[in-house]
């Protein structure tokens, strides 16, 4: 359990209540918050705040063509108990974006491959545009996807790698909407990355390696690879590489995901070895947090075995995978969604 009574979770939680306020000053103007968390919304009867509503985009009706169908509740119930915000923990689902019930959630959120097309109609984009001008927020998880990944939908849901730039889709279908608006990277200064959780969680269980590079290459200071829409200077959309395998529990309170880490590592030597390796596999550029390029060797199943990076280093990569590993990672996620949820309610 989280005390946020201490000052920094206080400060925020009671940010979230003031943003849920159902009272207002005869003099002001309700802010995008409360235009939409507050119109037609029910009370809890124990707190009399009123209750906040998430959407999740789910086209089909057939569960197992979601990925991930149970993360979303089990983030939604982690909010709700650890902050103030009274968040049901079922979300609303809508089919596409002309959804009148978009307009009672000031969050959405969208596994990019849940939706095969995101070629937006007419409706949708006007509705999404509507939405998004007046204060809605927009996540879409899994919405960068690596280029070595994309040919291979059935395995990109299991992979979260650090690329800083939306997925061609998403892109395009969103310079419909906002032509004048372009996705750019997210600064890990940005202040969601600490509107609730701040740093890492505990990782002095990780092995010495995955440690070191979790710290200082995977998620430094809890930050993630990020790209993010803005409009009136702030976030409306945000994607990232799929985080949503982290959050979800079974009835026991146990994760059913298992997780394993993915770090690349090096040696003396290896970059003159690796130089004149001879290699037939697919081989990809993918951009980095300051928009320079890596180059990605891949095996034919899409694993990545060694990278090229900016200034001629070369490292292969390793995959590890333990019960505390996985544990660190589901708990990480689980901090991160949560982070995101909360800034989008409270900014």
């Amino acid at each position: 359990m989280i005390d946020i009574m201490t000052p920094a979770r206080s400060i925020i939680a009671a940010i979230a209540a003031m943003a849920m306020m159902v009272a207002l000053a005869a003099d002001s103007q309700p802010s995008v918050a409360q235009r939409l968390t507050t119109d037609g919304a029910a009370a809890d009867p124990r707190t009399g705040r009123p209750e906040v509503r998430v959407a999740q985009l789910r086209p089909s009706d057939n569960l197992w063509e979601m990925n991930y169908p149970g993360a979303l509740p089990s983030l939604l119930t982690h909010v709700r108990e650890q902050t103030t915000a009274n968040i049901v923990p079922e979300p609303i689902v809508i089919r596409d974006f002309t959804d009148e019930r978009l307009n009672q959630c000031p969050f959405v959120y969208a596994n990019a491959a849940d939706r095969k097309d995101w070629t937006f109609s007419p409706q949708e984009r006007a509705s999404l545009k509507a939405y998004l001008e007046n204060g809605g927020f927009l996540y879409i998880d899994a919405g960068i996807t690596a280029s070595f990944l994309r040919e291979h939908p059935e395995v990109a849901q299991h992979h979260s790698y650090a690329e800083w730039d939306a997925s061609p889709e998403i892109k395009e279908a969103f310079a419909d909407i906002f032509p004048e608006h372009r996705f750019q990277p997210l600064p890990r200064t940005d202040p969601l990355f600490r509107s609730f959780y701040q740093g890492l969680p505990d990782t002095s269980l990780l092995p010495a390696t995955v440690r070191s590079y979790t710290e200082k290459e995977k998620f430094p200071d809890g930050t993630y690879s990020a790209a993010a829409l803005r409009l009136h200077g702030r976030i409306a959309v945000l994607v990232t590489p799929i985080i949503a395998m982290g959050w979800a529990k079974n009835a026991l309170g146990q994760w059913v995901t298992s997780i394993q880490f993915r770090v690349l590592e090096s040696t003396d030597g290896l970059g003159d070895y690796l130089k004149n390796a001879a290699y037939g596999g697919p081989k990809f550029e993918v951009t980095r947090e300051d928009q320079a390029k890596d180059i990605i060797y891949c095996q034919d199943n899409a694993m990545p075995a060694w990278a090229n990076e900016p200034g001629n280093v070369w490292r292969v990569f390793r995959y590890y995978n333990s019960r505390e590993i996985s544990d660190f990672a589901h708990v990480f996620y689980t901090r991160l969604g949560t982070n995101i949820l909360v800034y989008a309610l409270t900014q």
